[in-house]
């Protein structure tokens, strides 16, 4: 639970310990960023690890001058950290497959089913567009690469959507934090405005759940 605790704080003030990294490693920040965006999109097991988030605040982070950040070498380290994490997502998908479920740590499944499942339900609403759409949707995002792999779709096609998903969302989060870095509103509020995103983020699947579950009222009515 403490641990919980914590990466909630971390999220939610991702802004400041970004900040405190930068002051503690100095341009150190490149790697640590790099690192947090390959692990969450390339290890399956990490999709609780800060993403869009990160983006945004990295974005504010650059847009202040103190720091001495160029926000486009930023987003070249990190687009290359999205499309990596996801090219080893799909190649452990790919040799591993549903096995994953049957791993466990500590007692814990390597990877619930359940979330493979809403994976699944993307996949086959939007195809091969999953790739890129799941980007924007937490646990999704760390899943479908890997699901892609399970389901071997053809890797020209995957890398092409990988690449293609990597730079509509880091570019657009990282310039929206940039250009909206130094609105002393978005500095004061920097939580409010980070769980707008992330209810931005997951809207897709409560949609799904609520037409999910309407559906099945639906067809038991008639």
């Amino acid at each position: 639970m403490e641990v919980l605790m914590s990466l909630f704080d971390f999220i939610m003030h991702i802004d400041q310990h970004l900040s405190e990294f930068v002051t503690e490693y100095g341009l150190w920040i490149y790697a640590i960023l790099f690192l947090i965006i390959f692990v969450e999109t390339g290890v399956v097991v990490m999709p609780f690890l800060p993403g869009d988030s990160l983006l945004f605040a990295a974005g504010m982070l650059a847009a202040q001058e103190s720091n001495n950040l160029n926000v486009w070498l930023m987003i070249a380290i990190l687009l290359l950290a999205a499309i990596l994490g996801d090219t080893l997502n799909y190649s452990i998908g790919k040799k591993v497959g549903y096995r994953a479920t049957k791993i466990k740590i500590f007692g814990r499944s390597f990877v619930k089913e359940e979330h493979l499942e809403k994976t699944h339900s993307f996949y086959q609403k939007y195809g091969s567009k999953t790739i890129v759409i799941a980007r924007f949707v937490p646990i999704v995002r760390t899943l479908a690469p890997f699901v892609g792999g399970i389901g071997s779709m053809p890797y020209k096609t995957f890398i092409t959507y990988n690449v293609v998903g990597a730079i509509l969302w880091v570019v657009s989060l990282s310039l929206i934090g940039y250009f909206l870095g130094n609105i002393s509103w978005v500095q004061d509020n920097f939580s409010k405005v980070i769980l707008i995103i992330t209810l931005l983020s997951i809207l897709p699947i409560i949609i799904e759940l609520l037409k999910e579950r309407f559906g099945k009222k639906t067809n038991s009515i008639q």
